[in-house]
């Protein structure tokens, strides 16, 4: 039973691994993404691209593409009010460490 748990865990780790085939540049540089549901709602949520330091204009890239790629999945529509997004000027980001913080909801 351990070998049965211990193998699951390892298919489910390397299942949420990207290839290095598959990823896709911003700028000329990789960036980790993660996007949460804000409340419980699928339709609000909130987007933190790590690394962003690297490139500013890379990072609000990688938020606009893990956005649209968001919606679509859910809603099937690639629109997006954002809050706080890669358009925002750069002195309203929110960067805490090396991450930016985008946010936005995908139109219902």
């Amino acid at each position: 039973m351990k070998f049965v748990v211990s193998l699951c865990t390892v298919v489910a780790l390397l299942g949420a691994c990207t290839p290095k085939e598959d990823r896709i540049a911003f700028d000329g540089k990789y960036f980790r993404t993660k996007v949460s549901k804000v409340d419980g709602q699928r339709d609000v949520f909130t987007l933190l691209v790590r690394n962003a330091s690297q490139s500013i204009e890379g990072a609000r890239e990688a938020a606009r593409y893990e956005g649209t790629v968001y919606c679509v999945n859910l809603y099937g529509s690639s629109d997006i009010t954002w809050v706080v997004g890669p358009d925002t000027p750069a002195e309203n980001l929110r960067l805490n460490g090396d991450s930016l913080t985008f946010s936005g909801s995908c139109p219902s």
